[in-house]
């Protein structure tokens, strides 16, 4: 029954998350344009760094509403690699996965249909721009960065909650900008389905192959190089 909580949890958090995605662009450029920082270098990156940073923290306050809800398939792996998630388990995100996936489909639908005709243009998800193999290297690297920044950051950075999520948000953005050439990116499976299923190309190899296994295998990697780099303490048994 848990089990199945979590799943709806998942699935509803994630279609909030892949509805609210394309709206960072507009309401970047808005606040740019009411602030009069157009023609100020980098403004668009800092304002979308903060509203990614705000997103965040609002979607992990209702993760935790929904009991540990989570939108990215590679993050609660990522988790689950570096022995920080001793509740989860394979059987959990074998059900966990396919309800973030719907989850996706569902948000992408429903911005499909309520987004305005004239910031349509923002609309249409992460797309292969390479050959299969350089974007399935892209995505890999991409979510590997992502998923050890994100355990990293969370564990052992800052104490201050809102500058780590400020961090991680840099890390982000600055990752999204460099694999836009690539991939999109999306360093986020469900989100990456949502968009492939509109878009009718959810049933190919390419999909699977660049957005679903390589980033996965990333996340577990990355779990394993936390693990490497911050060994738990070995507690030391006392002499009777």
């Amino acid at each position: 029954m848990g089990v199945i909580r979590s799943a709806i949890g998942d699935a509803v958090l994630t279609s909030m998350w892949v509805f609210s995605m394309p709206l960072l662009r507009i309401f970047t450029g808005i606040i740019a344009t009411y602030l009069g920082l157009q023609a100020i270098p980098l403004a668009d990156l800092f304002i979308t760094i903060n509203l990614v940073t705000l997103m965040v923290l609002g979607f992990s306050l209702v993760g935790t509403l929904f009991g540990g809800a989570s939108f990215n398939p590679t993050s609660t792996l990522s988790f689950y690699a570096a022995g920080l998630r001793p509740d989860s388990s394979l059987l959990s995100m074998a059900v966990r996965f396919p309800a973030q996936a719907a989850g996706g489909v569902a948000g992408a639908k429903a911005i499909l249909q309520v987004m305005p005709q004239k910031y349509k243009y923002v609309l249409g998800g992460p797309s292969l721009k390479v050959d299969m193999q350089t974007g399935a290297i892209a995505e890999g690297m991409l979510t590997f960065v992502l998923s050890l920044a994100l355990l990293v950051a969370m564990l052992k950075g800052p104490k201050n909650p809102l500058l780590k999520v400020w961090l991680v948000a840099v890390v982000t953005v600055g990752l999204v900008i460099n694999g836009a050439k690539y991939t999109g990116p999306s360093m986020n499976p469900a989100n990456a389905f949502g968009w492939a299923y509109v878009n009718n190309w959810h049933y190919t190899w390419e999909h699977y192959y660049v957005y679903w296994i390589c980033p996965l295998i990333a996340a577990v990697v990355a779990g394993w190089v936390y693990r490497l780099l911050f060994p738990k303490p070995v507690m030391k048994q006392k002499k009777a």
